[in-house]
Order: structure tokens, then C-alpha cells, then sequence
């Protein structure tokens, strides 16, 4: 039984061996397995006890910087204190949560740890906490009543026990530990000599056994080899060896190398064979058809076919040139392209192919005797230089050897070089009857070739001449084609900016035609007030009504002086007139003209100027205050909370360097005006320096303006010579800082502006339009017209006891119409803006009338009056619009959005009594 078993010699001595080592492992196994159970303990004893005493120390020494910050704060009040109390709450949970997990293997431990985490959490609220807390609310009575009932201390010292109790018991369990290990490491000791002492006699019995086995074998061994050398050389002969050990595997070496021997010898004698073929053949059919004909029975073919690659129409393709067994009907394809079938495969893979279990019907071996069918086909391409000159196929009954396959192989350069040299040959023939042929043409030719020579040098110099004529053509298309396409960017962009520009002039003209009739309404109502006064106003009233007359028309005259000062600054005829400024005046002439402004507002405003200023400077003060006066009331007006602050120093010399492009060493002022307001977005930080532009241009900007005060001080600062930069975050606040040289430090030059003035100019003339009142005629008016001829009740009946609501954000207007509606007995309400008119509307909407003015701050009339048809359903309250706006589409626009009626300011308050009139006596008739 064991003879069968193939066990050599080496598997025999290592057998040997690894049975010792196997016993030797087996005992270094268990020694490992109790050493191992021994690290075990130990390393569980010198990190699990140790890791958890050491966090048992941390939670107390958390604890313990809890108590130490809590009673340093309360007793110095320093926050620093509560550092160390803070990071003691935030690490004793997580250094309590890795204990109970550490212990985990231990309920009754974590029970007891269980039972500490109440108390820490009850001394954190009720002592640290608390007492912090006590601390920062100043309440000293408390934090004395609390240590006096010493709770905190009670608390400590419970937790301090419960911690000695848990340190105590795991104490006892390391040493019942250590215990433990002392007797582990008696028992491993006597486990291990006894290991030793049985691998040592199991050693001794196997090499016994191993050496009689080996000696055995080798006797064997050398009566073959003797056996083999008796037969001389015969490589048919084998050796035979029952044993299964080194000696069986050097007989099947041996009989290997004879096998591989005999297959080199038939090879290298077939090749021989083939080779002396090709001499004397110069056609390539004979050739192929010899080749062939040698090759199919040396490697037991019954078929095959030599395809040769040949040009046929410019592509190439494989023809059928020759064959073995296959004459007469040949079912074998004429011709294959590169890719086509299994030769044209092989002719592009350049590799051999070989095929086994052919189907029944693939091809058909005829004799004499019958039909058989090829079991094997063998595809070869034959390689010259790479490329595949031909492809022979071959078909037998019998698979084909390794061999056959390596013959094939060693065939394939032989056969290749000899198709090549017989082209060749053939070539030459053929290249030396057609020389012939040629050299007679050639003769007739060359003279023809001489005359056209000659006509061809005169073709070539006129189509020289017509391209140098083509090329300076194409070269001035290309360059009329480059001027065009400029043209046409450049009115692109010159369309896009006057569409820009034509959009700023329209918003500009809307809050301009606002701007300037929101105080002439109000100069107006009070004026025809005054005029027809019949002794009903008192004096004291008569001042009110001149006061704000006179605000009025100042406000009227600033917003001309702004428009008159940037036309004459684009139109280039202002002069500056350079005089000594003393600095040192302006923070106090600042502080006078806005602490006011700040008062009223709410606002912190303070001026700041550096030591190192100069006392006085060479510029145009004038032109200065203006453009300082202007950024304060930009910055007063869009602040609504906070500060604004003016610091005036010099200006740093990088800036100056970078900004002006002058000498660093130059004196400029840098004036800043730094507010906490709305800020300024990135995108509108350049554009709120040009004219009529403004970060928000609509006509429901929560503040007015005309945003012609930036345009103007940029221009009187490119004058004194100076620049303007903004520094701005949106709902942060901006910073806008002036830099002003001195001029006596400038170069003598002609100060020019060369700004566009197109623009300027065009609203110039736009503001020159007729401004003159006219009357409506509108319907409404008819109406009203035709119902004072109606025998109704006297104005003092209509008008008296009747409850109007105005909608109006500027106080002076809304002065101005409450005293006009109340000396006709009306009752007036008031709302600043839409939205407190909808509020108001909402909880009593028991109005007789409502006055609704357009453009307002937070929610304008249009959406207002929207609302009130739409969210409020008040179809039947009559609302009349008032509207500084004299946009041809206004009315219309005003009536869709719900009003119904509709009057421009200025107001004529006769009108707007008629259009009362009307409505109110609807909706009298309608109760």
C-alpha cells in the first residue's frame, strides 16, 4: 500500500524532519498558548488596572479643578478662574464614559461607578453651576447662604468616599490577579519538560526508519542505469523505475530528454529535407505547389492549400495558388481579404492556428476507397520581414503534434525567403522585356516632353503673378474683414451703454420730477392757504405755514444747486480757487453744522484729527467743505443705528504713490468718513460715482436722493487734483476716504475735465422742460364739476365729521394737506408708508376716503392699493392716488393697481376738494 505513495528521498529525510519539527511545534504550541495566556494576564493587569486607576484620577482631578475654578472665581471674580472649571465640565463625562466602558467585564464595578456619576452631576447643578451662576448675577447673599449650608462640601466629601470605595476593590482584584499568574507560571514550567522529553524519543525512532528506507531504493536505481547503458545509443529505448522517490523522477528526466531529442533530429532532418527543394524553381505556382506537396505528409495531412497574398484592384487579398488533394471540385475559397475567415485572420494576428474536432461537413477527403472527414485544421501564415507573404492551411485525420507545429514554425522564414527571392526573379523578367518597350517610348517622348516644358515655364510665371495679385486681394479682405468686425463690437458696446445710460436717465428723471414736487406740493398747498386767508388763521399758525414753506424752497434750491454744479463741472467752467485752509477749523465747523443731524438721529458722531496734520494746506476750501459736507450727509442718511465717524490724517505713501501716481514724499490729506449703515454692494461701488446712477434707482427706494451728490464730489476732486475711494460691506457699513494734495506742490498744468459730458448735457436740457401746472380734465373732475351744480348739502355738510386716511412718508406734505382737510372739518389719519396703511386697515376700515401717495420707503401705493383691493377685499373705499410722477402711462398704472382716482403734485387743492366731492357724495348716496 505505502509502495504507492510517491515518496522520494527528500520527501523521506524532510518527512523525517518535519515530523520533529512538527512535534517541536507542537510543544512550542502549548508553551506559546500558556506563555501567551500568561502576557495576557500580564498586560491586562499593567494596562487595564493601571488605565483604570488613572482615570479614576482624572474624574477627581476634574472634580477637583471644578472646585478649585468655581471658589477662585467666586472668591477673586476673575473669568480666568473659569477656565479650568469649564474644561473640567467638559472632560469628566467623557473620562467617566471610557471607565465604564474599561470595566465592562465587571457588573458589580460598574455599578459602583454607577452610583458616583449622581453625585458629580448633582454637585455640577447644584453647587458649581449655581454658585457661578450666583456669582455672575452679583448676588452675594445667595453664595453666602450656600456655603454656609456647606452642601458643596457634604457633596465632595460623599464623592470623595465613593471614589476610595471603587480605588479599594479594584485594589483586591489586581492582587487576586497576581495571584493567579505565580500559579500559571509553575504549570508552565512542568509542561515544558515533559514536551522535551517526548519529541526527543519520537526524533530517534524516525531516523531509524528513514535511513533502511533510503539505502533500499538506491540499490534499485543502479541496476536500471546499468540496463540502459547495454542498449548503445538506442533513443527508442526508456528507463523504467517502480520506486516513487528522486531516482523515478531522474528516469522520467532521462526519458524526457530522449523524447525531446528524437523531436529535434526528425525537425532539423524534415527542414533539410524541404529546403533542398526550392533550388532551380523560378515560377512561384511550381514552387508553392512543391512546398506544399513535401510538406502535407511529413505532417500526416490529407489537405491543405497554400494562399499567396497578391494586389488585386488596389487592395490586398490571399489567392488560392496551390494545393494538396485538392483537385478537381475543391470546395477550398478562391480568394480572402485581410480579415476575412480564418486566413485572412491569421494573415492580420501573423500566428498560427490550429483547430480541432471539425464538424462533420466542414471538408471531404475523396479516395478510391471512400469519403472521410478531417478531424484537425492547422492555419499558418508565412512571415518575411514582418508581413505575411502567404498562408498555408492544412487539414488531417489525427490531431497534430507539437511537433508538427514547431517543423511548421521553423518552415515559415525558409519558405518565406524563398517565395521572396522567386518574385524577384520573376520581377526582373518582367521588369527587363517592359524596359524594353519603354526605352522606345521614352524616345518618342522626350521630345514631346522638351515642348511642354517650355509651355509650362510660361503657365508657371503668369500663375505666379496671378497669386501675388490673389494674395494682396486676401490680405486686404482680412483687413477689411478685422475693421468690420471692430466696427461692429464697438457699436455693440455703444448700444449696450446708451441703453444703460437711457435706463438711468429715465429712474433719474422719475425721482428727480419726485424729488423736486415733494416740497413745491408743500409750497404750494400752504402758500394758496396763506393767499386766501380771511382772517381764520391765526399767527402762530401763519409761522408754521411760513417755516415749512421756507424748508421747502431750500430743499428746492439745494437740488438745483446740486443739478447747476455738476452741468458746469462737465461743461468744464469751474474754477478753482486756490487759498491757505486751516485745517484745524474743519472738525469744529463739522461738529457744528451735524451734531444736530446725529441728535436727531441717534447717532454717535465724532471727528478725528492726527497730531501730525498740517494746520493749513493750499486748495480750494470751499470746494472741500462741499465734497466732506456731502459724504456726511451720505452717511447720516443711509445709517440708521450706530456711528459715524471723520478722521482726518495724512495720507499713507503707497496710497499716494498708488492713487495720484506723484511723489510719496508729497503732502496729501486723507480724509475718511467711515458710518455702521446699509453699505454699499461690490458691484455699485464704482457705478454711485456716475451721474443719475444710484445703488438703487426705483422709484420704491427706501431713500430718496437724485445720486447726483457722489457724481459732483468726484468731479470737484479730480479738480483739487485729489481721489475718492470707497471701501464698503453690504449691511456693515462703507468707508469713503478723500485724498486732497496740496497744491503747492503740484506741477503747474491746465486742470482739464475730460469726462464725458454727453450725458450730463442731455439731462441739462431734459431739466428744462415746461414745469408749468396743468389742470386735469379728466373725467373725475367733469363729474365733480357737474355735482356742485346738484342742489346737495354745503361743504361743511360733506366734508364735516368724514374720516380720511393719508398715506404719505414726507412730513412736510402731510402738515400741509392735515391742515387743509381739517379746516374743512375732516378727520385725517395718518400712515407713513403702504404697509402701516394695511395695518391700519386692517383693524378699522370704517374710512370715508383714502389719500395714497406713490413712491414711499417699505411698501409704495401701487402694492399698497393692490393689497386693499386684493389681501383687505375693500372694493368700495374710494382711494384717489397722489402721485408726483407725470409719466404719460402714470394714471393708467394707477388706476389698475386699484385707485379711483387719480392727481399729480403739485396738488391744487381745488381740485383735490372736486375729486372729494365726488366720492365722498357716492358714498353718501351708497349708505
Amino acid at each position: 500500500m505505502f509502495k504507492s505513495i510517491p515518496i522520494n528521498i527528500k520527501t523521506k529525510i524532510t518527512l523525517g524532519y518535519v515530523c520533529i519539527i512538527l512535534c517541536l511545534g507542537a510543544a512550542l504550541l502549548v508553551v506559546s498558548d500558556r506563555i501567551t495566556s500568561l502576557q495576557k494576564e500580564v498586560d491586562y493587569i499593567s494596562t487595564h488596572d493601571i488605565e483604570v486607576r488613572d482615570l479614576l484620577n482624572v474624574i477627581q482631578k476634574n472634580m477637583i479643578d471644578m472646585e478649585t475654578g468655581m471658589r477662585g472665581y467666586v472668591i477673586t471674580g476673575d473669568e480666568q478662574y473659569l477656565d479650568s472649571y469649564e474644561a473640567g465640565s467638559r472632560a469628566w463625562l467623557d473620562n467617566y464614559n471610557k471607565l465604564h466602558l474599561l470595566i465592562s467585564d465587571n457588573p458589580a464595578q460598574q455599578k459602583s461607578l454607577e452610583q458616583i456619576k449622581p453625585t458629580i452631576q448633582n454637585w455640577i447643578k447644584n453647587g458649581g453651576d449655581n454658585v457661578v451662576k450666583l456669582k455672575k448675577e452679583n448676588n452675594t447673599a445667595a453664595i453666602n447662604d450656600f456655603f454656609k449650608q456647606n452642601s458643596g462640601k457634604k457633596l465632595m466629601d460623599q464623592l470623595r468616599t465613593q471614589f476610595d470605595s471603587f480605588l479599594r476593590v479594584e485594589q483586591q482584584l489586581t492582587a487576586a490577579r497576581v495571584d493567579q499568574l505565580a500559579k500559571s507560571n509553575y504549570n508552565l514550567r512542568v509542561v515544558l519538560f515533559t514536551v522535551l522529553g517526548i519529541t526527543s524519543i519520537f526524533a530517534v525512532l524516525v531516523a531509524v526508519f528513514l535511513s533502511n528506507s533510503i539505502t533500499s531504493t538506491i540499490n534499485r536505481v543502479i541496476k536500471t542505469i546499468r540496463d540502459i547503458t547495454a542498449a548503445e545509443g538506442n533513443l527508442d529505448a526508456r528507463i523504467e523505475v517502480r520506486t516513487n522517490d528522486e531516482i523515478r523522477v531522474l528516469a522520467e528526466a532521462t526519458n524526457d530528454l530522449l523524447a525531446s531529442l528524437d523531436k529535434q533530429n526528425w525537425i532539423q532532418t524534415n527542414i533539410t529535407e524541404v529546403s533542398t527543394l526550392y533550388q532551380g524553381i523560378n515560377d512561384i505556382t511550381e514552387l508553392s505547389e512543391t512546398f506544399v506537396s513535401k510538406l502535407a505528409p511529413m505532417l500526416d495531412a490529407v489537405y491543405g492549400v497554400v494562399y499567396l497574398r497578391n494586389n488585386v484592384g488596389g487592395e490586398t487579398r490571399y489567392v488560392k495558388i496551390a494545393g494538396y488533394a485538392a483537385s478537381g471540385v475543391d470546395p477550398s475559397t478562391a480568394s480572402f481579404r485581410l480579415g476575412e475567415g480564418l486566413v485572412g485572420q491569421c494573415a492580420i494576428d501573423k500566428r498560427i492556428f490550429l483547430m480541432d474536432n471539425l464538424p462533420e461537413n466542414h471538408v471531404k477527403l475523396t479516395s478510391g476507397l471512400g469519403v472521410s472527414t478531417p478531424r484537425s485544421l492547422l492555419v499558418a501564415p508565412i512571415m518575411v520581414e514582418g508581413k505575411a507573404e502567404a498562408v498555408i492551411e492544412l487539414a488531417s485525420l489525427q490531431p497534430f503534434q507539437s511537433k508538427h507545429l514547431t517543423l511548421v514554425d521553423s518552415l515559415q522564414e525558409k519558405f518565406g525567403t524563398a517565395i521572396t527571392s522567386v518574385r524577384s526573379r520573376m520581377e526582373v523578367e518582367r521588369l527587363l522585356s517592359e524596359s524594353q518597350m519603354l526605352a522606345e517610348e521614352l524616345q518618342a517622348q522626350s521630345e514631346e516632353l522638351q515642348t511642354q516644358s517650355e509651355e509650362l515655364q510660361m503657365q508657371q510665371e503668369q500663375l505666379r503673378m496671378t497669386n501675388e495679385f490673389l494674395e494682396e486681394q486676401n490680405h486686404f479682405a482680412e483687413q477689411k474683414a478685422l475693421e468690420l468686425k471692430k466696427a461692429k463690437d464697438e457699436l455693440e458696446d455703444f448700444s449696450l451703454k446708451l441703453q444703460t445710460s437711457s435706463r438711468y436717465k429715465s429712474d433719474f428723471l422719475a425721482n428727480m420730477s419726485h424729488e423736486l414736487r415733494t416740497p413745491l406740493n408743500s409750497i404750494m398747498i400752504l402758500s394758496q392757504m396763506l393767499a386766501e386767508n380771511n382772517g381764520d388763521i391765526q399767527m402762530s399758525e401763519v409761522v408754521d405755514y411760513s417755516r415749512v414753506v421756507y424748508a421747502a424752497g431750500n430743499d428746492l434750491l439745494a437740488l438745483i444747486d446740486d443739478i447747476l454744479d455738476l452741468s458746469k463741472v462737465e461743461a468744464g467752467k469751474i474754477e478753482i480757487m486756490t487759498d491757505e485752509v486751516n485745517v484745524t477749523e474743519i472738525p469744529q465747523l463739522m461738529k457744528l453744522m451735524f451734531d444736530p443731524v446725529a441728535d436727531k438721529k441717534g447717532l454717535d458722531f465724532e471727528v478725528i484729527l492726527e497730531p501730525n496734520v498740517p494746520n493749513v494746506i493750499l486748495t480750494d476750501g470751499q470746494r472741500m467743505q462741499q465734497i466732506v459736507k456731502n459724504l456726511l450727509s451720505n452717511a447720516f442718511k443711509f445709517t440708521e443705528q450706530g456711528s459715524v465717524t471723520m478722521k482726518i490724517a495724512l495720507a499713507d505713501p503707497s496710497r499716494v504713490k498708488e492713487l495720484l501716481h506723484r511723489d510719496p514724499e508729497e503732502t496729501v490729506l486723507a480724509i475718511s468718513i467711515t458710518d455702521t449703515g446699509i453699505g454699499i454692494p461690490i458691484d455699485k461701488q464704482q457705478v454711485i460715482f456716475e451721474a443719475f446712477q444710484q445703488v438703487d434707482g426705483t422709484t420704491n427706494r427706501q431713500y430718496g436722493g437724485t445720486g447726483l451728490g457722489l457724481s459732483i464730489c468726484r468731479e470737484f476732486t479730480r479738480l483739487l487734483g485729489g481721489s475718492i475711494v470707497v471701501k464698503s460691506e453690504l449691511h456693515k457699513g462703507s468707508t469713503f476716504t478723500l485724498y486732497v494734495p496740496n497744491a503747492r506742490e503740484l506741477e503747474p498744468e491746465v486742470q482739464e475735465n475730460d469726462h464725458p459730458r454727453g450725458e450730463i448735457a442731455a439731462a441739462s436740457e431734459e431739466l428744462k422742460l415746461d414745469t408749468t401746472v396743468t389742470v386735469s380734465t379728466e373725467p373725475s373732475a367733469l363729474i365733480a364739476e357737474q355735482q356742485m351744480a346738484e342742489p346737495i348739502s354745503s361743504d361743511s355738510q360733506l366734508f364735516h365729521g368724514k374720516r380720511v386716511l393719508l398715506v404719505d412718508d414726507d412730513a412736510r406734505n402731510v402738515f400741509a394737506l392735515v391742515t387743509a382737510l381739517e379746516t374743512k372739518g375732516v378727520t385725517v389719519e395718518i400712515a407713513d408708508h403702504g404697509k402701516h396703511a394695511l395695518e391700519l386697515l386692517s383693524v378699522d376700515s370704517d374710512y370715508d376716503l383714502v389719500l395714497m401717495d406713490i413712491m414711499m420707503p417699505v411698501m409704495g401705493g401701487y402694492d399698497a392699493m393692490k393689497a386693499i383691493r386684493g389681501q383687505l377685499q375693500l372694493h368700495d373705499l374710494p382711494i384717489i392716488a397722489l402721485t408726483a410722477k407725470a409719466m404719460k402711462s402714470e394714471k393708467e398704472k394707477c388706476l389698475e393697481s386699484g385707485a379711483s382716482d387719480y392727481i399729480t403734485k403739485p396738488l391744487n387743492m381745488d381740485q383735490l376738494f372736486s375729486l372729494m366731492r365726488v366720492w365722498l357724495t357716492k358714498q353718501v348716496k351708497k349708505h
